[in-house]
């Protein structure tokens, strides 16, 4: 099953505004889980609709009543109670996780390339809401950094409370898995193929990866019956320069596969979960493969205009466009451009 989240109707609307789940369906529209418990309210009660996806999950572990009213619903009913995808913005499927943990260091490759020694175990650390942006929406380009790289991550989502599991057990607390882009600004971090002469950087990791707009996830979470142990998913990123001399060329940073992550999904739960309780709703982003800007040589870095994807296998892709601090793209460049074009179908789909 494929979930999305749809934003409030107006950015306005104040107290009353609520993130609506929905389900994908075969055609593409989406059911909001709403409509769906209207339809099927032996199944589903009318609290749904006021639920986020965090909450649906709490309230229904594995989503097995979703599952059930949807079986037992008509098709051309479904279909005529569904959303056009056009008409709707999309957050992230999980806008306001009560906890993020990310993972560093999770493929061998690299590991390597950064001439690091693979870690006996995983290193963690924390991001919060404010950083989370949904596809589509811009990564805003702080002034204070001038190394800010991408990362293409498969995030997991929580389904059910997870403290102190074995692996086996800690599996079955994943509800799904969606595609993160783990922005970082290298300077801050202290990498010292970012750092300028006399640099130094913060050396600690909270402002580098925790900044607002610095974790997209989405578009979609496919739940874990379809990806399993969520192993052998490619893991890809693309960057588009607004200047210099691959100006608007698609240009492939990334290409890994989750079966070479050190930690698996499993692993990293039961480890987290020892000392830090996971809730329905938590995300662990868990680690990039080689490829990173920084890295490279010469490194490369994000500037005000690109745009990125992140793609993860049989999930979807995440894009993104690099803007200034106040969310602005130079006229012309690949992230206006896709601005513009987002605006436009936004519009057409009728919505202000």
């Amino acid at each position: 099953m494929r979930l999305v989240t749809i934003e409030p109707e107006a950015a306005g609307e104040a107290a009353g505004a609520a993130y609506r789940p929905a389900v994908v369906l075969a055609s593409g529209r989406l059911l909001t889980l709403g409509a769906l418990a209207q339809m099927a309210p032996s199944y589903l009660s009318n609290e749904i609709g006021r639920m986020d996806l965090a909450a649906m999950l709490a309230h229904d572990v594995g989503l097995g009543a979703v599952r059930d009213a949807l079986e037992i619903s008509d098709d051309g009913a479904l279909e005529a109670a569904a959303l056009d995808p056009a008409t709707v913005r999309l957050a992230a499927p999980i806008p306001r996780p009560g906890k993020v943990v990310g993972v560093g260091y999770n493929y061998l490759d690299h590991i390597r390339e950064q001439g690091l020694e693979r870690p006996a175990r995983p290193v963690l650390f924390s991001m919060f809401a404010n950083a989370v942006a949904a596809d589509g929406a811009p990564i805003r380009h702080p002034a204070g950094t001038h190394a800010l790289d991408l990362e293409a991550e498969l995030a997991v989502v929580i389904g059910r409370p997870a403290s102190r599991l074995t692996p086996s057990q800690a599996a079955l607390c994943v509800a799904g898995y969606t595609a993160a882009n783990d922005v970082t600004a290298r300077d801050w971090q202290g990498q010292v193929r970012a750092l300028l002469p006399g640099e130094k950087g913060d050396g600690q990791w909270l402002r580098a990866k925790g900044s607002d707009t610095f974790l997209p996830l989405g578009p979609v979470m496919v739940t874990a019956d379809e990806l399993g142990d969520g192993g052998g998913l490619a893991v890809r990123s693309w960057r588009t320069a607004a200047s210099g001399p691959d100006a608007g060329v698609l240009f492939k940073m990334q290409d890994g596969n989750t079966s070479d992550l050190l930690f698996s999904v499993a692993d990293l739960v039961a480890i987290i979960s020892a000392e830090v309780s996971l809730e329905p709703g938590d995300v662990i982003v868990t680690g990039t493969p080689s490829g990173v800007g920084v890295n490279r040589e010469p490194p490369v870095f994000l500037e005000p205009g690109d745009l990125v994807r992140v793609e993860i296998e049989r999930i979807g892709s995440l894009t993104n466009p690099i803007t200034d601090a106040e969310g602005r793209a130079p006229a012309g460049s690949p992230a206006a451009q896709f601005m513009a074009e987002r605006a436009a179908q936004y519009e057409a789909g009728g919505r202000p």
